[in-house]
């Protein structure tokens, strides 16, 4: 607890005042306005989100996921007239919901060996001035996000 002050004079008070008004107006930022560096001292670093991939990588990736939005409805209807109907048979029904996986694991293990058949470009990166490197690994847990970073 803070102890209590004299009160201010008159003319002291007013001259604070003046004060406060004229620092309150007064711009509370400062934009450097000198050129950026051509190239930089660090590496570039991966940004939260999708990682960094080719243009050719980001639209087959952006086809793909609405591809797969788009198979949810129909299974979806089928299941809801099937449950409507009573003729609903868990057998069906699990055949119905397991279809796009029983489809989907060949066709990524097929897409898995042929990536693997051909090796990765060799990346040869040049740094001049002191060069400053940190991988931050993040782990989220639960339903109450909790998030412990290790560096």
């Amino acid at each position: 607890m803070t102890e209590p002050t004299a009160p201010m004079s008159e003319e002291v008070a007013e001259k604070e005042a003046a004060r406060l008004i004229h620092d309150a107006y007064q711009p509370t930022h400062y934009r450097d306005d000198s050129p950026l560096p051509a190239v930089g001292s660090t590496p570039p670093v991966p940004q939260p989100g999708r990682p960094p991939m080719s243009q050719k990588a980001v639209d087959a990736s952006t086809v793909m996921l609405s591809a797969s939005i788009a198979t949810i409805p129909p299974g979806a209807i089928t299941v809801g007239v099937m449950l409507a109907s009573g003729y609903a048979d868990p057998v069906v029904i699990g055949m119905i919901c397991a279809a796009p996986a029983a489809v989907a694991v060949p066709i990524l293990a097929i897409a898995k060996l042929i990536r693997g058949a051909k090796p990765e470009p060799e990346v040869h990166q040049h740094f001049h001035g002191p060069v400053t490197h940190q991988t931050t690994h993040t782990k989220t847990n639960g339903v109450w996000a909790r998030t412990n970073n290790r560096h």
